[in-house]
Parts: C-alpha cells; sequence; structure tokens
C-alpha cells in the first residue's frame, strides 16, 4: 500500500480509482487485461475487499452465505496484480492531480475514475434513527439486519422495490409476519410495467405477505421503554406493530467528488457512451453515473445492475488508456425472491405492446415488448430460456415476431429473427 504521502504504487503517473466497488474492481481489473503497467490505487470506505452485493438480500441475509464467499477475489489477486486496495479510507477532497482522505492520506494521480456508487435514500420522518429501523446496502448493514432478524416477530418492509422485496421473502420464509408498504399504487414501479407488478402483489401475498399499495409512512413510534421501534405510522394515522423495520425505499448517487471538480451531475454523474464525465480526463462508472440510453441513444438513464457496472468500468478503462470502447452491450438484471425467479433483457420503456405468453397464475411466464414491432425487452418470471433467447436476440439485432411469440410451446430461440433496419447491439 501507499504511504502516508500518498508515493509508492499511487505516484503521479498512476490512476486512481475511487470506490472499491464492482465497477471500481473491474475498472482496475481490466486495465491490467489491456496491458496496463502504471500504477493502480483502488481505494473503499469499507474496511472489507471488493465483494458481490447482490446476495445481500438474498442468501447472505437468508444464512446461506458469508462474507468471504461473496468475495470477487482472494487476497493474494491484489498485489499479485500490482493493484494497491486501500481499504476504510474516504476521499473527502479531490482536485486535478491530487486526493486526500478524511484520515489525511494524499493520493497523487495522474488519471481519475470515478465508481463511488449510490447510498440508500433515507426517510426524513419523526422516530427514523430508532433501533431497530435498517437500511440495506453493505455488508454492516445486512450484517446487522440478519442478526436482529433471528429474534424478530414483526417485520415491515418499507419499499416494494427490488432489496425489499427479495428480503421480504427472506423474512417470510424464516417464518416472520411481513408486511410490505409501498407508497406508489404499484410494486416494482421503476423497473416493470403494471402487469409484472400486479403479479408480484399477487404472489407475495399468495405467500403471507401483507402487500400495502398507495401508503406512505409518516414515522416510527417506539416500543414501550423507548429506543427500540415499536410501529410504523401511516399517511393515514394507523400504525402497524413491527419490531424490525427494513427501508428500502432507492438509492441516491454519490456525486459529491464530482461536484466538487465541477463536473456535469444530473441525478447522477453524467457520461457519455465512452464513461467520460464532462471532463474528459475523468471517466465514471456504475451506479453513480447516468448515461445515454444503450439502446437509442436518446436522453439519459441510469442503469442499476451488475451488467452495467461490468460493462461500464470495461469502457472506461479502455477509455483511460486511449482505446476503443468495447461493443455496447444489452442490458440485464435479476430478481429473486424467493422461488419466484425474474430474469430481464433489454429496457421496456417506450414499449407501445407486450406479448405474454406461459402461465402467469401458474408462475411460470414471460412478457415480451416491443414498439412498432421491434423486440425492445423481455421480463421472465421462472422462464430462464425464454430470457436467453431475447436477450440473444437482442444482442444479435434481431427480433421475434410478436404474432408467433404468444405461443408458449414453441421455443423462443426457434423464433429468433433477423431484421434488416435493426442495428446490432452488442
Amino acid at each position: 500500500m501507499p504511504g502516508k504521502d500518498g508515493e509508492g504504487r499511487a505516484g503521479r503517473d498512476g490512476t486512481l480509482i475511487v470506490g472499491a466497488s464492482q465497477a471500481g474492481l473491474q475498472l482496475a481489473v481490466s486495465l491490467r487485461q489491456l496491458g496496463d503497467t502504471g500504477r493502480i490505487t483502488l481505494v473503499g470506505e469499507e474496511a472489507h475487499a471488493p465483494y458481490q452485493r447482490p446476495p445481500l438480500s438474498k442468501e447472505f441475509l437468508a444464512g446461506a452465505a458469508e462474507l468471504d464467499s461473496l468475495a470477487f477475489r482472494a487476497p493474494s489477486f491484489y498485489a499479485d496484480n500490482g493493484i494497491d486496495l486501500v481499504c476504510g479510507e474516504r476521499i473527502t477532497a479531490v482536485r486535478p492531480g491530487l486526493a486526500t482522505t478524511a484520515s489525511g492520506r494524499t493520493l497523487p494521480h495522474r488519471r481519475l475514475a470515478l465508481t463511488t456508487g449510490a447510498s440508500p435514500r433515507r426517510l426524513r420522518v419523526p422516530g427514523a434513527d430508532l433501533a431497530g429501523v435498517h437500511y440495506l446496502r453493505d455488508h454492516d448493514d445486512a450484517a446487522g439486519l440478519r442478526g436482529e432478524l433471528a429474534s424478530a416477530r414483526r417485520v415491515v418492509v418499507v419499499g416494494g422495490g427490488f432489496i425489499g422485496l427479495e428480503a421480504a421473502s427472506v423474512a417470510r420464509a424464516a417464518g416472520r409476519s411481513v408486511t410490505v408498504v409501498e407508497a406508489a399504487d404499484r410494486l416494482l414501479g421503476r423497473a416493470v410495467t403494471p402487469l409484472v407488478s400486479e403479479f408480484y402483489a399477487r404472489a407475495h401475498r399468495r405467500r403471507g405477505v401483507e402487500v400495502l399499495l398507495s401508503a406512505g409512512v409518516a414515522g416510527f413510534e417506539p416500543a414501550e421503554g423507548g429506543g427500540r421501534v415499536g410501529a410504523v405510522v401511516l399517511g393515514d394515522g394507523s400504525s402497524l406493530a413491527a419490531d424490525l423495520v427494513l427501508v428500502g425505499v432507492g438509492a441516491v448517487p454519490r456525486t459529491e467528488l464530482a461536484e466538487q471538480l465541477g463536473l456535469a451531475c444530473e441525478g447522477g454523474i453524467v457520461v457519455d457512451a465512452q464513461a467520460r464525465t464532462s471532463d474528459p480526463a475523468v471517466v465514471a462508472a456504475g451506479d453513480c453515473t447516468v448515461q445515454p440510453h444503450p439502446v437509442t441513444g436518446e436522453g439519459l438513464v441510469r442503469i442499476e445492475s451488475v451488467q452495467n457496472a461490468v460493462a461500464q468500468a470495461q469502457t472506461a478503462a479502455a477509455t483511460l488508456l486511449g482505446r476503443p470502447a468495447p461493443a455496447g452491450a444489452v442490458p440485464w438484471f435479476w430478481s429473486f425472491q424467493g422461488d419466484l425467479r425474474l430474469q430481464i433483457a433489454g429496457l421496456s420503456a417506450g414499449h407501445d405492446t407486450y406479448v405474454v405468453r406461459g402461465d402467469v397464475d401458474g408462475e411460470h411466464f414471460s412478457v415480451l415488448y416491443y414498439r412498432d414491432g421491434r423486440l425492445l425487452a423481455v421480463d421472465a418470471v421462472n422462464r430462464p430460456a425464454d430470457y436467453m433467447a431475447v436477450r440473444k436476440a437482442l444482442t444479435q439485432g434481431a427480433t421475434v415476431p410478436p404474432g408467433a411469440a404468444a405461443d408458449g410451446s414453441v421455443p423462443l430461440k426457434s423464433l429468433i429473427t433477423r431484421t434488416e433496419d435493426a442495428a446490432p447491439a452488442a
């Protein structure tokens, strides 16, 4: 590791990557894979080396995984590849060529990459600081939540997004009483269409989860004796008994350092298709960014996924080295909520029609989305073959004719058709 003065491998000819996230590690790895022999310093606030975050709300919370099994790389990997991993340090100030941590460490650099991720959106309501009110973003969050879940009886999940529903599934499978409170009129509103939202509400209710929609949270009340949460107060004045609360109401991109540098930020650090910020000398990747739509190139979108973090980091590494960017990739996502396995390929926003295939009531179906007859995306629930077929079609710039797609007995992969006007996405 570099010394207090920042010399050693973090010298002035090196690359500084701020954020030991999936994107941050991938960027460092990609630099080495592309032949970069310069100094690379990867700095993260957590005391832990980079690890997988998606399992925190699933396998880890359920006790089926531990931190060491989630690590991306063996401890020796970093030294073996000349990557200085600095854990437990928060960079508080940055200017061209020099960054400073909260402890006073200085990190000179020639190239800068921001992979700072996002922070949980906080509820600013009375009682939000009571013990028993949790957020879930990192390992320590998940470890605390898992420890309390072991003795909890009544769990309230505030927010019906992926993390909230995944955690609700784990809690319900453990025999806890679970209520999901969602302020919007449907679950997973940012990720799926109303048809899929309605399916998930019914499916969770069938499993014994109470789902309250269009229900805002006004505050939290302490249990008798104070100090710990005892109830969730809703906007209509009613209350739900709770001895454990998980708040999952979205994430806020971390743009503080980008703003110090004067970079353009609009709900995230603005980057182009080459992962360049408004200062071409600085790149950014992962959940902290907004980028041109990966298919149409229009507008700015924020994509929170493992696939995007990896692909954008690979592009950022190529940009730093002046190499051509890798071909664009089709966005894909997943959410495993108990035995409900949702896999998404593409982006359904802007669709004008859709086709449902399979058995919705039997929890084994997919929805294909189209615009002007062109395939845009698929939401597949417990139909992995449909997901893979659509992902393949989108990657090839092909389509699946909507009329034929409705027959769930015909494998989608046999229906993939090349289109003359569809450019390959990857």
